[in-house]
């Protein structure tokens, strides 16, 4: 089969490709169960037209016809459902692709599943045709290079030696002894108020103990175990059964050791970072290290703390156990600290993953890491490890050269869902959905119905609307969705949007051509303080959140924030100048993005419709905020404060001019021309906000007509002056033409100096104004002075 033309994938329905074969060919049974190399193949077939190996598709072998001709591998339905009983039509993925034999005519193709495939020492996930009717299986050229096959000749086959021979060069890292760790053994640090625990074993079944015997003769002869007559600490133990139907002993720490230990400090890595810092890579290696914490020894005192008891007896542990609690921690530390510096290496616990952009790098980098396990004392797992593949799964995750997808397996897992019959399968379905969420724009939104069930009080009740919602989450995530991996040498950008109840971001690159590729995506519900802010406050917020969100893709270099609302880059412009008045939330906004090098760029929301519609369909989490201001408002810490928020905010509903300027506040400032009255606010329009009902510019409280003279009576309190006064009423509050108001209380009572005697302060009525900071006053008792504004 050959293809006949490379088309981009909207146009490959008109793609033809030909099967050069016979129609007797065509017809061939394409499974078997012989198995044989294909180096024999390739010998003892010479005479035959056709050359054969056996792979293994989801672990069953499959007898494939090496067909250098085609581009795709290629099974017929028949025997997929023969290597895969479970698999559905529906499981397939589409493939706009038209296949026809030589003599033109078409093969009906059924679809694509990725499905994992294993040959001699190599295990890879890739892309398998499923066509119709009875037809032979092909291996073709896109398999080539993962299972390490290349065309020797005609009618000949080979695989590329180089992972044998760095197997060999490594032999020590590759055998199957268990390692033990060169560097200082394991110390632990018990709590000394913590009195050591001695458990009796647990009774063992019959059926499981001849497999115990087994794994504690196989520990004891590789040294990780030995006989003792007892310990201050004595640990049952507990026997998870592996796939492979075999058990490990695990003591259970959990009642015993853990309590005398502090929680580990190292913290575990997010797996979304650690994805994201392959730099990335095109192909791809993957290390197992056998029992992985067991190759690490421990002093003698450690190894009696981790003293398991069994229906043998008493055994103290001289490596690194599993289930103690600081484990993880100390593996996890000493992994990134031994494989530091090696560009493209991700270790995770006892996983380590490779990524490189050629093979060349990627066996470069393979042999230093491998060199530092040689030097360590350190081993793998031959069987386990991937040494060059053009796709691996780490983590539950399936990485390409085109960047991060979910799995076929979580995948069909997810599409085969039965439908839940009660609160406990709808958590574990919607788990599994959650796995995905950096894949889930829309999530949120399709869940809702599903989320309602699972509230305290609601009882369970199946209905259309919860089977079309939980089809409908079923559909959200495909085999087509895919994230780019972060990449330090391309720009960066965070575009954010906000709406009445959420807040959305895409963390994206810059490609050369101008096209953005999303890295991952962020939604979160707002709180109810914070459906309560204005739009300003809430555009603001996201773009706060975001930053927050994707730190550790930001920090420390430059990148773009986008937004959909223009008053921001006024405020909060990377590259300008703080503005002197701000909201307190919005300074220590401000405040908290100074930290990073980012410039402000504004775009329609047109031109933003992913960021909108994540901030439209939240996730159901609600975080604190990333720099939270405070909830009182000034006034209101005075000793003897005259007015509370409450008192402010129910007259500023009842102010004519007050409470339109609210309404405009929190939903947006109309574009028309508004009276002359509303001029001091509007031109304020990113200086202004609002909080528990109150109207705020910067940090003081604008004060509704009706309140302005008892605030005035109430600063003025101590006679201090009106220049005092000012300044006292600038740290408090605010309203249009306060301070004409204070300089000129024409007919209002004031407090004059007395310059002739006692009392110091005379009550006084302002007749009128001598100058720009004089007065003529009238005593209560009929005297006129003339006094400086400073005198009041």
């Amino acid at each position: 089969m050959r293809q006949m033309n490379k088309l981009p994938k909207e146009t490959q329905e008109d793609t033809n490709q030909t099967c050069n074969k016979t129609p007797d060919e065509t017809k061939k049974p394409t499974t078997t169960t012989h198995h044989e190399d294909i180096e024999s193949l390739s010998e003892d077939k010479e005479e035959e037209e056709d050359i054969r190996v056996e792979v293994a598709i989801e672990n069953r072998p499959c007898l494939m016809e090496v067909d250098s001709g085609s581009s795709l591998s290629m099974v017929s339905w028949k025997t997929l459902k023969q290597l895969i009983p479970a698999i559905r039509r529906q499981d397939l993925r589409t493939q706009k692709i038209v296949l026809r034999d030589y003599q033109g005519n078409t093969i009906p193709v059924v679809g694509v599943s990725q499905v994992q495939v294993s040959f001699k020492n190599r295990a890879v996930s890739l892309p398998l045709t499923v066509v119709d009717g009875d037809r032979p299986s092909l291996l073709g050229l896109q398999w080539f290079a993962p299972l390490g096959i290349e065309v020797a000749g005609i009618h000949q086959a080979g695989s590329d030696d180089w992972e044998e021979s760095i197997v060999q060069e490594f032999h020590d890292v590759f055998s199957d002894k268990l390692g033990k760790y060169k560097g200082t053994p394991i110390s632990f640090s018990l709590n000394p108020e913590v009195a050591p625990i001695r458990l009796k074993p647990r009774r063992v079944p019959f059926a499981l103990k001849p497999k115990i015997d087994e794994q504690l003769d196989k520990l004891i002869a590789q040294g990780v175990l030995e006989p003792i007559d007892h310990a201050h600490w004595e640990t049952p133990i507990v026997t998870p059964i592996k796939p492979d139907g075999s058990i490990r002993i695990c003591g259970d720490y959990r009642a015993t050791l853990n309590h005398a230990l502090q929680q580990s400090a190292y913290p575990v890595p997010v797996v979304q970072h650690l994805l994201h810092s392959l730099g990335g890579g095109k192909i791809f290696a993957k290390l197992d290290l056998v029992q992985a914490y067991q190759q690490l020894p421990v002093d003698v005192e450690t190894a009696k703390a981790q003293t398991i008891v069994t229906h043998r007896g008493a055994f103290k542990c001289n490596r690194l156990q599993f289930r103690v609690s600081v484990a993880p921690g100390i593996f996890q530390s000493l992994m990134e600290r031994l494989l530091q510096g090696i560009k493209g290496v991700v270790p995770y616990f006892d996983d380590v993953l490779i990524a490189a952009p050629n093979r060349e790098e990627l066996e470069r980098h393979l042999r230093l890491v491998l060199h530092r396990f040689m030097d360590a004392g350190l081993k793998v797992k031959r069987n386990k490890c991937q040494l060059c593949t053009e796709r691996v799964e780490f983590l539950g995750y399936l990485l390409d050269k085109h960047g991060i997808h979910p799995t076929e397996n979580k995948l069909r897992a997810i599409k085969n869902a039965p439908r839940p019959k009660n609160k406990t399968d709808l958590q574990a379905f919607l788990g599994l959905i959650n796995f995905y969420n950096i894949f889930l724009s829309q999530k949120a939104t399709v869940a809702e119905p599903l989320h309602r069930l699972l509230d305290k009080k609601a009882t369970w009740v199946w209905g259309h609307r919860e089977e079309r919602s939980f089809q409908k989450v079923k559909d959200l995530l495909t085999s087509d969705a895919v994230l780019m991996q972060y990449n330090e040498t391309l720009p960066i950008n965070i575009t954010s949007d906000a709406s009445p109840f959420g807040v959305g971001a895409i963390l994206s690159h810059v490609l050369p051509n101008g096209n953005e590729a999303p890295i991952a995506y962020f939604s979160r519900t707002l709180s109810k303080a914070e459906r309560n802010y204005s739009q300003l406050d809430k555009e603001a917020l996201a773009i706060v959140s975001a930053v927050k969100r994707f730190h550790e893709y930001v920090y420390g270099r430059p990148f773009t924030l986008v937004t959909d609302h223009k008053p921001l880059l006024g405020i909060l412009a990377g590259d300008k100048p703080t503005p002197h008045i701000l909201s307190p939330r919005m300074t220590r906004w401000s405040e908290f993005l100074a930290a990073y090098n980012y410039v402000l760029q504004h775009r329609p929301g047109k031109a933003i419709p992913h960021a909108d519609a994540l901030s439209r369909s939240p996730l159901p989490e609600t975080v604190s905020d990333p720099a939270p201001t405070l909830t009182t408002l000034q006034i209101e810490t005075l000793n003897s404060p005259p007015l509370t928020a409450r008192d402010i905010a129910a007259d500023t509903k009842r102010d004519a001019i007050l409470a339109r300027v609210v309404s405009w506040v929190e939903r947006g400032w109309p574009v028309e021309e508004t009276p002359a009255i509303f001029a001091p606010f509007k031109h304020r329009p990113t200086e202004l906000f609002s909080q528990k009902g109150c109207i705020l510019w910067g940090d003081r409280v604008v004060v509704p007509e009706r309140l302005q003279r008892l605030v005035l009576q109430t600063l003025h309190e101590g006679h201090p002056g009106i220049v005092r006064m000012k300044a006292l009423t600038r740290s408090y509050a605010w309203w249009p033409g306060i301070d004409k108001q204070i300089e000129a209380w024409v007919g209002d009572l004031v407090y004059a100096k007395n310059l002739s005697g006692e009392p110091l302060w005379v009550p006084a009525t302002v007749v009128y104004l001598t100058g720009p900071r004089s007065y003529r006053l009238k005593t209560t008792d009929g005297k006129i002075w003339k006094r400086h504004i400073d005198q009041l």
